[in-house]
């Protein structure tokens, strides 16, 4: 199984678009943005926003996919200290990443037509 540069990168421009629609307006009723929440053990952390949480998984997949590619151009230039099982492994890791990625738009995006569905 190899990742398509093609086939990622459109999906990564998927999911962003999809994140960018979600844009600031997909708060929580009654949660303002930046806003605290106290946790169960009575600690403040910050709200999550749903785009921003989305965004930064994206970049975090398209970060060990370029990781990987780097890796696998160092080994075929012949760095000293790259070694193939690195790569492989890194590759795979970029490619499980790719496929969860993809998984999550599928239910997201069921979720969402699922919503849409609903009568009122």
């Amino acid at each position: 199984m190899s990742i398509s540069a093609v086939n990622l990168n459109s999906v990564l421009q998927q999911l962003q678009a999809t994140a960018n629609q979600a844009g600031p307006g997909g708060v929580q009723p009654g949660v303002q943005p930046g806003a605290q929440a106290v946790a169960k053990s009575g600690e403040k952390t910050e709200a999550v926003d749903f785009s921003n949480a989305l965004v930064a998984a994206i970049d975090r997949i398209d970060g060990m996919k370029q990781s990987a590619v780097a890796q696998g151009h160092a080994f075929e230039r012949g760095v000293p200290g790259v070694g193939i099982n690195d790569v492989m492994v890194d590759m795979q890791k970029a490619g499980l990443a790719f496929e969860m990625g993809v998984q999550v738009r599928n239910r997201v995006v069921s979720a969402y037509r699922e919503i849409m569905n609903m009568q009122v």
